[in-house]
C-alpha cells in the first residue's frame, strides 16, 4: 500500500508518524523503563540554578534562619546607606492646590482693558431683583399686647457681650426670656471689650425712651433696681446671683432652672447673655423677639439724624441711577485679616503685621502647641476675607458699570493706600461716612466703634443692594432687617467664596467666562432672597414667618376657591 493511503476503513492500519528529530543534545531527556521522563540531572543544570536550589534546601532544613531574616534585611540596608552615593537628590515640586493662592491681582491686571471696554449689557443697578417669588410679598405683623401686665416674679439683670450687633442679640433674647418668665428687665449693660473698645452705655446707641414705651404692654423694663432690693447685695450689682448659662439653652431651661432661683432672689444676673438662647423657640418667644428687634430697638437721635442725612447724600449722588446705590460691607480691617490667618501680597510686612495684630488681640491663641495654620486651606473653604479689589472686580463682573454709585460700611482698612486703589479705579463713585460727613459732624462719634457701625448700619440698610462679604453679626442682621423693609426679599448679594477663589485664582480664564460665572452668581442671590425660617435659622436673619406675614392671601385664598 501507498505511505500515503491514510483513507479510513480501508481495511489497513495507517504507518505510524516518524519521531521529530531533537532540537537538541543538551535538552535530550532520558526514559525510565515505565516510558516515563526521568527528573532533570543536576548536572545539567547551571551554575546559579544549583547555588540558588542549595541555598532553598538549607533555608527549609534551617526554618529559625527566617526568625533572624528582619535583622538580615536591615542590617544589608544600613550597609547600604553607608556606601551609597546621595549626591544626585530627586527633585520633588508641590503643586498648591487650585484657588489657594491670592492672585487676583494678576487676573484683574490682564483682564481690566476688556472689562473696562466691556459695554454689552444694561447696568445691573437698573434690572437687578428682577427675579419673581410665586408666594407674594410678605409685610410686617408684629403684634403688640394691649392688656395690662401682672405682678413681676422678679427683676433679670443681663450682661451683653461683644460688638453692636453681637449686642443686639443679647438685647432681644433678653427682652423675650423676661416676657416669657413674666420678670422685669434691667436695661441690659454692656461689656468694655479689647477689640471694639467702645465704652458705650445703651442710650448712647439706642433710643431708651422709644424701647421702654413700645415694650410696656409686654415687659416691664427699668433703668435701675429699686433701692430696699439694692441694700441685700451692698449696693453692689457683681453680688447679685450670677447664673453662667450654656449658649443655645432652650426657653425650657429658664423656666425650669432660672424662674424658680429668680422667685427666691427676686434679682438675678446673667453674664455673658449673647446666644444664650436657642433659635427654636414657641410662638410666644419669637414675637417677643420680632418686637425688639424690628419695632422696640431705635438708634438714638444723634446717630439716626446722621445716618439719614447721609442716606439722603447718597441718593443724590445716585441721580442717574434714580437715587439707588450699592452698600458693601467690606471686612478688610487688620483684626480681621490676622483673624482669618489667610495670607495676600504683602510679603514679609504683612506677616510681621498679622503676627503682631494676633498677638495683641488674642493673646497666645495661635501660638499654642499644635496649632497648625494652613492659609491655602483657609481661602479654597472660603473663609477669607475679600479684598477691595476681588470685591471690585465681582461686582463689575456682575454688570455693575464704573458709574454705579457706591457706599462702603467698613473700619480702618488694613494697607489701605495699596489695598483700596483697585477698588476706587472700578468705582470712582465711591463713598464712606467720612467722606460723606463732614469732619465735626462724625467728631461725637469717632472714638466709639459701636456707634460708628450703626451710622454704617443706617445707610446699608435703605441701599438698593446690599453686599456682605465675610460674614458676621453685622450682615446677619442687615440682611434680616432688609427683608423686614422690602416685602420680605434681602435685596443682598452674598458671593460664594469658594467659586471665587477658584475663578481669580485661573490665569486662563477669559472676561466673557468670568462675568457669565459671576452673572450666574448674582442671579442666585436674588432667588435666595425669599427664604422662609427654618427651626434652627435665625428670625434676625429670616423674619418670615414669624414677624411677618403674606401680603396677598386673601387674594391668593379667593383665586384658589375660585378655582
Amino acid at each position: 500500500m501507498h505511505p500515503l493511503n491514510r483513507l479510513p476503513n480501508s481495511g489497513h492500519s495507517a504507518p505510524s508518524s516518524p519521531q521529530s528529530p531533537l532540537r537538541s543534545p543538551r535538552l535530550r531527556r532520558g526514559r525510565f523503563k515505565t516510558g516515563r521522563f526521568s527528573p532533570v540531572h543536576p548536572a545539567s543544570r547551571t551554575a546559579v540554578l544549583r547555588l540558588s536550589w542549595i541555598f532553598l534546601s538549607f533555608l527549609l532544613r534551617r526554618q529559625g534562619v527566617f526568625l533572624f531574616a528582619p535583622l538580615i534585611y536591615i542590617s544589608v540596608m544600613l550597609l547600604y546607606m553607608g556606601t551609597a552615593s546621595f549626591d544626585v537628590v530627586p527633585v520633588i515640586k508641590h503643586r498648591r492646590a487650585p484657588g489657594s493662592v491670592y492672585r487676583s491681582p494678576d487676573l484683574y491686571a490682564k483682564l481690566r482693558l476688556e472689562m473696562d471696554a466691556d459695554n454689552s449689557s444694561v447696568d445691573a443697578i437698573s434690572t437687578i431683583w428682577k427675579n419673581s417669588y410665586k408666594g407674594g410679598e410678605w409685610k410686617p405683623c408684629v403684634s403688640k399686647s394691649s392688656e395690662g401686665l401682672p405682678e413681676s416674679n422678679g427683676i433679670i439683670y443681663v450682661e451683653a457681650n461683644g460688638g453692636l450687633n453681637q449686642q443686639r442679640t443679647s438685647i432681644c433674647n433678653a427682652v423675650a426670656v423676661a416676657g416669657y418668665l413674666n420678670a422685669t428687665l434691667l436695661i441690659p449693660n454692656f461689656h468694655y471689650h479689647s477689640i471694639w473698645k467702645d465704652p458705650s452705655k445703651f442710650r448712647d446707641i439706642y433710643d431708651e425712651e422709644y424701647f421702654v414705651s413700645t415694650l410696656k404692654n409686654d415687659v416691664r423694663v427699668v433703668n435701675k433696681i429699686p433701692e430696699y432690693l439694692m441694700e441685700r447685695f451692698g449696693n453692689n450689682l457683681s453680688n447679685i446671683y450670677n447664673f453662667r448659662i450654656k449658649a443655645w439653652s432652650s426657653i425650657g431651661y429658664y423656666r425650669d432652672t432660672v424662674l424658680p432661683k429668680l422667685l427666691e432672689e427676686k434679682v438675678i444676673r446673667i453674664s455673658p447673655f449673647a446666644n444664650r438662647l436657642s433659635f427654636d423657640a414657641p410662638p410666644a418667644v419669637q414675637r417677643l423677639r420680632c418686637l425688639a428687634n424690628y419695632e422696640a430697638l431705635r438708634f438714638s437721635s444723634p446717630i439716626l439724624s446722621l445716618g439719614e442725612s447721609l442716606v439722603a447724600r447718597m441718593r443724590e449722588r445716585s441721580g442717574a441711577n434714580g437715587g439707588k446705590y450699592v452698600s458693601i460691607h467690606l471686612r478688610f480691617e487688620e483684626d480681621m485679616v490676622a483673624f482669618s490667618c489667610c495670607v495676600f501680597d504683602g510679603g514679609k510686612q504683612e506677616k510681621i503685621d498679622m503676627d503682631a495684630a494676633r498677638e495683641r488681640g488674642w493673646k497666645g491663641k495661635f501660638t499654642k502647641p499644635g496649632r497648625v495654620i494652613r492659609p491655602g486651606v483657609n481661602r479654597i473653604n472660603g473663609k477669607c476675607p475679600l479684598t477691595p479689589l476681588e470685591v471690585g472686580f465681582m461686582l463689575r463682573g456682575m454688570g455693575f458699570s464704573k458709574n454705579t454709585s457706591i457706599f462702603l460700611a467698613s473700619g480702618k482698612i488694613y494697607n489701605a493706600e495699596k489695598y483700596m486703589a483697585p477698588l476706587l479705579e472700578m468705582f470712582p463713585n465711591l463713598q464712606t461716612k467720612e467722606t460723606l460727613a463732614s469732619k465735626e459732624e462724625l467728631t461725637p462719634f469717632r472714638n466709639y466703634s459701636s456707634r460708628m457701625a450703626a451710622i454704617d448700619y443706617t445707610v446699608c440698610l435703605h441701599s438698593e443692594v446690599f453686599v456682605t462679604t465675610q460674614g458676621g453679626n453685622f450682615p446677619h442682621f442687615l440682611t434680616g432687617h432688609r427683608r423686614y423693609l422690602y416685602g420680605g426679599h434681602a435685596r443682598t448679594i452674598k458671593p460664594d467664596k469658594r467659586k471665587l477663589a477658584l475663578y481669580f485664582d485661573n490665569p486662563h480664564i477669559g472676561w466673557k467666562t468670568l462675568k457669565r460665572h459671576l452673572l450666574s452668581m448674582r442671579s442666585h442671590s436674588d432667588s435666595k432672597g425669599f427664604e422662609l425660617k427654618r427651626p434652627n435659622d435665625s428670625i434676625y436673619s429670616f423674619p418670615c414667618p414669624n414677624c411677618m406675614c403674606r401680603a396677598n392671601r386673601t387674594d391668593h385664598s379667593r383665586s384658589s376657591t375660585a378655582n
